[in-house]
């Protein structure tokens, strides 16, 4: 079921609201098992068949994480007990992850070591059930947690919400149970907060909007352009880049609009997520970015996937000679962390190629911390952080053509097209400007056949420039969902606890500019802006958020 479609906004959504509060009124155990079976029905909507296969991971990790919570109770302790627990961790895991490789990577896997072989591979016919990466993942987080007796559920129906809880379930955040569920356990979560539900619901018409007229307005651009490039085409200088640009917009709004949009949905129910996108094309350097973009995946990966394995890496001693120790305590783990992010994303060389460069840009970006450190370089000023963002953007935008792209060779393309190597297009009125050029001069990569000779877009590719200009502006010239609502608690961290003294001095400045306020003016704006969302909605068949693919 869809955030932005009129069964979940006119049906589910009130219904489960009502439910939830008028039993909580009674008993909170039950509005426990409502909210859990209200999210289900959520998940069902769209994918019954795989509801089955949803109950039955919940099932066994639950089993397996009460297992886990007895042996670490009744062990007498040292090596010999701590190895048991280790075992039992090692099966629940593996069976998570066989599960997840055959619905996510069994055609991937399997068809690139038959096609090495020179051999045609038909691929089988899988199904991907919807949001298997995030229910998979949040639960081997919540099994590592009991194994290290940080976190412990004695309740099924608990477990089955933490896993299910609607907001989160189809393209996340990732959570945490001790994060969701101190919050769930408290007495007076099911009571009525008209605080919490006014903003909640700012909040997600905002994020709404977001989604309708930006993300899917900018799908029109990006989706001829890729497709033109998928079937052979060569795109030419300004088609690439408004195509890339796009994309990377795109995928900006979209995103960020699910994620706040979860937000607003669980604050309505009183429970405050994690913040999970925080103005990430801002960032100033790629380590940066990856705090700000999908911030619970980054966490969760740094926590349960690259600090091990450079632990494992210093275990067997490899770390410890200084000639290698740059290798197997930052190339190696971050690498390696980075390829499986790649895959994460989906089964395709396309997706493995984003992780590369990307740990690629980390590396880059290590090595240079430590030049600077070393040299006690301190480069500061305005020049300096302008560049500094702009050579992130441009690397990530870079990035994202193969994330987008449906092979790698349509990425090249489009990179080709973007280095200018396919020529240059500009309208036949500027023609006069490069008269006073030398005879020739060009001749072979200038043509005036308009900005976008070989795209057919829904809009006029003037209004495309412009649409990407103003994305730019609201990117680069508003704040945040996050900075907007800074007057209210609406995540369960506190962004400044975790940012730079600059970064915080800069939310407090953007702050008090521009903060929401709860009044009648804004809420009869929230309440016309809902009315034309709505309005939107009947022109328009609502689109899929781009990572329900993931």
């Amino acid at each position: 079921m869809l955030f932005n479609s009129y069964p979940f906004l006119f049906v589910f959504l009130p219904l489960t609201f009502i439910g939830t509060f008028w039993i909580g009124a009674y008993s909170h155990k039950l509005a426990i098992l409502w909210l859990g079976a209200a999210s289900l029905v959520f998940y069902g909507f769209w994918d019954s068949p795989f509801v089955l296969l949803l109950l039955g991971s919940i099932g066994g990790n639950y089993y397996f994480g009460r297992w886990l919570e007895a042996c670490r109770k009744t062990a007498s302790g040292g090596n010999a007990s701590d190895a048991y627990v280790g075992r039992i961790l090692f099966v629940a895991i593996s069976i998570n992850l066989l599960v997840l490789g055959y619905f996510k990577y069994s055609n991937f896997f399997i068809g690139a070591f038959v096609e090495a072989f020179g051999n045609k591979f038909v691929p089988f016919d899988i199904i991907l059930p919807l949001g298997i990466s995030f229910f998979t993942f949040t639960q081997i987080g919540f099994l590592v947690d009991v194994s290290r007796g940080l976190t412990a559920e004695a309740s099924l129906g608990r477990y089955l919400l933490f896993v299910t809880y609607f907001p989160h379930l189809i393209a996340g955040p990732l959570l945490h149970h001790k994060q969701i569920m101190p919050q769930l356990l408290k007495p007076d979560v099911f009571r009525f907060n008209a605080q919490n539900i006014s903003v909640g619901l700012t909040i997600f018409v905002l994020a709404l909007a977001k989604k309708i007229f930006l993300a899917d307005s900018l799908s029109e651009i990006v989706e001829p352009i890729f497709n033109s490039a998928s079937q052979g085409k060569e795109p030419m200088l300004v088609e690439a880049w408004v195509g890339s640009l796009a994309y990377a917009l795109q995928l900006y709004f979209d995103f960020s609009a699910y994620s706040e949009m979860a937000i607003g949905l669980s604050l309505i129910f009183n429970v405050r997520l994690p913040l999970n996108f925080n103005s990430p094309f801002k960032a100033r350097n790629v380590i940066e970015f990856w705090q700000r973009w999908h911030m619970s995946l980054t966490k969760y990966i740094y926590e349960y996937l690259y600090t091990p394995i450079t632990m494992r890496f210093m275990r067997v001693g490899l770390g410890k000679a200084p000639f290698v120790e740059n290798i197997y305590t930052v190339i190696l783990p971050t690498m390696i962390t980075f390829l499986i992010i790649g895959l994460w994303h989906g089964a395709n060389w396309t997706y493995l190629a984003f992780g590369a460069l990307h740990g690629f840009y980390m590396i880059i970006n290590y090595r240079w911390q430590s030049l600077k450190k070393k040299k006690r370089w301190k480069p500061q000023g305005a020049l300096y952080t302008l560049f500094c963002c702009a050579l992130t953007y441009v690397a990530v935008v870079v990035a994202l053509v193969f994330f987008r792209a449906e092979s790698v060779g349509t990425a090249l393309t489009m990179l080709k097209g973007m280095a200018g190597l396919n020529g240059l297009s500009l309208p036949l009125t500027v023609q006069p400007v490069f008269g006073w050029l030398p005879f020739n001069a060009f001749s072979n990569s200038i043509v005036f056949q308009g900005l976008m000779p070989n795209e057919t877009l829904a809009m006029n590719p003037l209004t495309a420039v412009v649409l990407i200009l103003l994305g730019q502006a609201i990117v680069w010239g508003l704040p945040n969902m996050h900075q907007l609502m800074c007057r209210f608690e609406t995540v369960t961290e506190d962004l400044n606890q975790t940012k730079s003294t600059q970064q915080r001095a800069s939310l407090t400045a953007t702050s008090s500019r521009f903060s929401w306020r709860l009044n009648s003016a804004n809420a009869i704006m929230i309440g016309l802006l809902f009315v034309v969302l709505i309005i939107a909605m009947a022109t328009n068949k609502p689109s899929t958020f781009l990572y329900y693919q993931f």
